[in-house]
């Protein structure tokens, strides 16, 4: 840039990788407990947008999902396995890592993990049951099932 400044550009949403999505996360005074360490159940939330930004970032709208044909589409948590390793604090950056293990049928199959730097805070197994817009299970498309399991 003209004046010196470099400017580096990240999306919001994180992005694709080798290994999966990648998505940083900050951690703010309201995900810690009184102890300062992060609160138990922030760590659903820093998962959560991690799933969620992968999606985006493969190209896949859930909210166009739903209204794509006259079934409807809606992925649902079914199954999430935790395994806490350490804890993270207010001021760190963590890294969420999303990746596909399995997608058909009626249901996905994701890794996630939440790091600080090299530092394994968090390993989760989630299991994403696939549903209609009545709560009926449906298969996944396979187009939808190829898209999510994508080489980067």
């Amino acid at each position: 840039m003209a004046d010196g400044v470099h400017s580096i550009s990240h999306s919001i949403s994180g992005e694709l990788t080798e290994a999966g999505h990648r998505l940083l996360q900050r951690v703010y005074y309201e995900d810690t407990d009184f102890s300062g360490l992060v609160y138990h159940a922030r760590y659903l939330h820093f998962l959560e947008r991690g799933r969620t930004d992968y999606l985006r970032c493969l190209g896949v709208e859930q909210r166009e999902l739903i209204s794509a044909d006259e079934e409807g589409l809606v992925f649902v948590v079914h199954r999430m396995e935790i395994d806490f390793k350490s804890p993270a604090r207010m001021d760190d950056i963590l890294t969420v890592t999303t990746r596909t293990e399995k997608a058909g049928g009626a249901k996905m199959v994701l890794a996630q993990e939440i790091r600080r730097d090299d530092t394994l805070l968090i390993a989760a197994k989630v299991i994403i049951a696939v549903i209609n817009a009545s709560g009926r299970p449906r298969r996944l498309p396979e187009g939808l099932a190829r898209q999510m399991m994508i080489e980067v």
